[in-house]
C-alpha cells in the first residue's frame, strides 16, 4: 500500500525525467544553432574590418603584396589572396574538421569556416577565415550536467513539499482516520471528529457522522432484537421440552404415542439448537463478544477432555499432535465453540472405527477425519446448507465456525487429501 501523494507524486517525477531527458538534445542543438549563428556574425565583422583596415593605410600594390604575405603568417586562422579568374566572387559559409595543433588531450576540432570576397585597391581578393566551434561533447557534458541539477533540485524540492503537505495539509484527514480505527459498535458512542477548514474533509466527516448515527442505531435494534429473542424464545422451548419429558415418563402412553412424543421431542431439541445457534451468529455478526489473549492449547486440551465419550461411543482413534503454550487474540467462549464445533464435526461424519487427527501449532489449528470423497466447498460453510442435512446436527455448526475466524481475524480452509477431510484455521 502507498499514501495517496506518493502516488500522485510518482507519475509527476517520471513526466520530469522525461522531459529534461528529451531537453538535452533540445538544449544542445539550440545552443550549437546560436554559436554558429555569432561564429557567422564575428567571422563577417573580421572581414569587414580587415578590408577597412588595410585600405586605410593606401598602400601601393607591391606594399599591399608584402603586407597579405605578413598577414597570413601572423594571422594563421585568416588568409587572403587573390581572386582566381573563374572565381564565382560569391560568399560561403562551412564548417571543417581538423587536427588539433597545440592540444594533445583534443584529437579534432571542428571550424566555423566563412570564405569571402573583400577588395583591396579595389581588386578582389578571397578572404578565407576559420573559427574553432565549442566541442559538441563539452556543450553535451555540460548541459547533461545542468539538467541532472536541475532534476535533483526539482525532486527534492517535491519531496519535501509532498512531506509538508502529508503533515499540513492531510493532518485533518488522518485525525478522522484515527477517530475510526478506535470506534467500536460495542461501545454504543459516537465518536467527535476533528474540525477541518477544508471543503472535501469537512464534507467526509458530515457524511461519516450520518453513517456511525445509522449504524449505533441498527446496532442497538439489532442486539435488543437479539436479546429479547434469546429470553422470549428460549423460555417457552425450555417449557415445552419439560412437558415432553414428563409425558414421556406416562405409563399410560401407547407405543404409537410414545414414538409420536419422541420424535416431537428430538424435533423440538433440534429447534432449541438451531435457536441457539443462530442467536450466536447473530451476537458474532453484531461484534457483542470481547477478544483477549487465550490459551489455545488449554481450551483445546479441556475440549478434547469432554468430547472424549463421543470418541469412544464410536471406536474412533485419535491422533493429536498438540504444542503447548499456544497464545492467541481471541475470545474464550467463541474459541470453545469453534473447536468443539470443528471436532464434533469430525465426529459426526467419520464412521465407526475410524480415525481423526488433531494438530495445533504456532499459527495453525487443523482438524481432519477419514472420508471416501472430497465435500462441495460452495455449500460448505453455508446455513442450512445440503452438505448437514443428512445429519441429526442444526446445519449451523461450519457457518459458526467461519464467523467466528472472521471475526478474530483468523482463516479457515478445507481441502481434501489421501482420502481426509482437512480444516484447517490459521490463527
Amino acid at each position: 500500500m502507498k499514501p495517496l501523494l506518493n502516488k500522485a507524486t510518482k507519475p509527476f517525477i517520471i513526466y520530469v525525467l522525461i522531459i529534461l531527458v528529451i531537453s538535452i538534445p533540445i538544449y544542445y542543438l539550440i545552443v550549437d544553432a546560436i554559436w554558429k549563428n555569432e561564429l557567422d556574425e564575428h567571422n563577417k565583422i573580421v572581414a569587414e574590418k580587415t578590408m577597412v583596415q588595410i585600405n586605410s593605410l593606401k598602400l601601393s600594390d607591391e606594399k599591399l603584396d608584402e603586407t597579405i604575405k605578413l598577414w597570413n603568417k601572423v594571422q594563421p586562422a585568416t588568409n587572403i589572396k587573390k581572386a582566381e579568374m573563374d572565381d564565382p566572387l560569391q560568399d560561403s559559409v562551412y564548417i571543417i574538421e581538423k587536427p588539433h595543433d597545440f592540444l594533445h588531450f583534443e584529437e579534432v576540432d571542428r571550424f566555423q569556416c566563412l570564405s569571402k570576397i573583400i577588395y583591396l585597391n579595389r581588386k578582389p581578393y578571397r578572404f578565407s577565415i576559420e573559427t574553432n566551434i565549442e566541442e559538441s561533447q563539452e556543450t553535451i557534458f555540460f548541459i547533461s550536467g545542468t539538467t541532472v541539477i536541475l532534476f535533483i533540485l526539482i525532486v527534492g524540492g517535491l519531496l519535501i513539499l509532498n512531506r509538508w503537505l502529508s503533515k499540513s495539509v492531510w493532518t485533518p484527514f488522518r485525525a478522522t482516520l484515527d477517530k475510526l480505527k478506535t470506534f467500536n459498535l460495542n461501545n454504543q458512542t459516537k465518536i467527535e471528529l476533528p474540525p477541518t477548514d477544508v471543503t472535501e474533509f469537512d464534507e467526509l466527516n458530515q457524511s461519516l457522522n450520518r453513517l456511525i448515527e445509522h449504524n449505533l442505531s441498527v446496532f442497538i435494534t439489532q442486539k435488543e432484537f437479539t436479546e429479547n429473542a434469546s429470553h422470549e424464545l428460549q423460555t417457552p422451548l425450555a417449557i415445552l421440552k419439560n412437558k415432553l419429558d414428563i409425558l414421556m415418563q406416562d405409563d399410560d402412553l401407547t407405543e404409537k404415542q410414545y414414538h409420536i412424543v419422541e420424535e416431537m421431542n428430538r424435533a423440538l431439541s433440534r429447534s432449541s439448537r438451531i435457536n441457539k445457534n443462530l442467536l450466536l451468529l447473530a451476537k458474532i455478526e453484531n461484534n457483542q463478544f470481547e477478544n483477549s489473549k487465550i490459551n489455545f492449547d488449554e481450551l483445546l486440551n479441556q475440549s478434547m477432555e469432554i468430547l472424549q465419550e463421543h470418541f469412544e461411543q464410536k471406536n474412533l482413534t485419535i491422533r493429536s499432535e498438540i504444542s503447548s503454550e499456544i497464545k492467541v487474540n481471541g475470545n474464550i467462549g467463541l474459541t470453545e465453540v469453534l473447536i468443539n464445533n470443528l471436532i464434533l464435526n469430525a465426529i459426526r461424519h467419520t464412521p465407526a472405527y475410524g480415525s481423526i487427527g488433531i494438530k495445533l501449532m504456532q499459527s495453525l489449528f487443523e482438524v481432519s477425519n477419514s472420508g471416501t470423497e472430497k465435500l462441495n466447498t460452495d455449500l460448505l460453510f453455508k446455513r442450512f446448507s445440503g452438505f448437514s442435512k443428512e445429519n441429526k446436527g442444526s446445519g449451523l455448526g461450519l457457518a459458526i465456525v467461519k464467523e467466528i475466524c472472521k471475526s478474530q481475524n483468523w482463516s479457515i480452509e478445507y481441502r481434501f487429501e489421501n482420502h481426509n477431510h482437512i480444516f484447517s484455521v490459521k490463527l
